[in-house]
């Protein structure tokens, strides 16, 4: 089994291709400083998490498009171990726990979703795949970080996932601009996985 990081001295190369560090500091990132940015409401119905996190998505799928699921997945993966490490200091364990949960099913939404929508018009995988994966992370963060608690957070869920898809219509143009330099990053063999 080919170790998940590479590109560091003494690992073997080609695993992680040249972007892919980018994706994985990226996504780390966006979920920490998402982390600490949702234990603070904008209004009754939006909290500042809700207007970093959706660029999460963007990275997801920029490495999708460029490497395909499995690589997606991997830095899905790294970018969720090393998220949820820097969440548990920056934030509360409940939330980085929430976090945690809510960003795999909602990230590994996005990359199958992305993967079977990927042959269609180029706006279709990332906006289908965004908004469906959003309303499922949504779900499943606002339930397990703040139920019980006595915060307004339905709202706070509304808010957030409406938050969401207007930036998952606003994603796509960097989605669009970014799509040619993802397109030389992409090795040859990694557009079929």
């Amino acid at each position: 089994m080919r170790p998940l990081l590479t590109g560091m001295r003494g690992l073997p190369r080609g695993i992680w291709p040249r972007g892919i560090w980018a994706a994985f500091t990226a996504m780390v990132a966006v979920v920490t400083v998402s982390n600490v940015a949702v234990q603070v409401p904008i209004n009754a119905w939006l909290t500042y998490g809700a207007l970093s996190y959706p660029i999460a998505f963007l990275v997801t799928d920029l490495t999708n498009r460029a490497f395909g699921p499995d690589r997606a997945r991997r830095v899905v993966y790294a970018g969720f171990a090393a998220a949820v490490v820097l969440s548990m200091v920056a934030s509360t364990p409940r939330i980085a726990a929430a976090s945690g949960a809510a960003f795999l099913l909602g990230q590994l939404t996005d990359v199958q979703l992305f993967h079977l929508l990927r042959k269609r018009v180029w706006w279709v995988p990332p906006l289908a795949s965004s908004l469906t994966a959003s309303a499922l992370d949504t779900a499943a963060f606002f339930t397990l970080a703040f139920a019980g608690t006595g915060l307004p957070w339905p709202t706070w869920a509304v808010g957030d996932y409406g938050v969401k898809a207007g930036m998952a219509l606003a994603m796509l143009v960097p989605f669009r601009v970014l799509l040619g330099r993802v397109h030389r990053l992409r090795p040859a063999a990694s557009t079929s996985r």
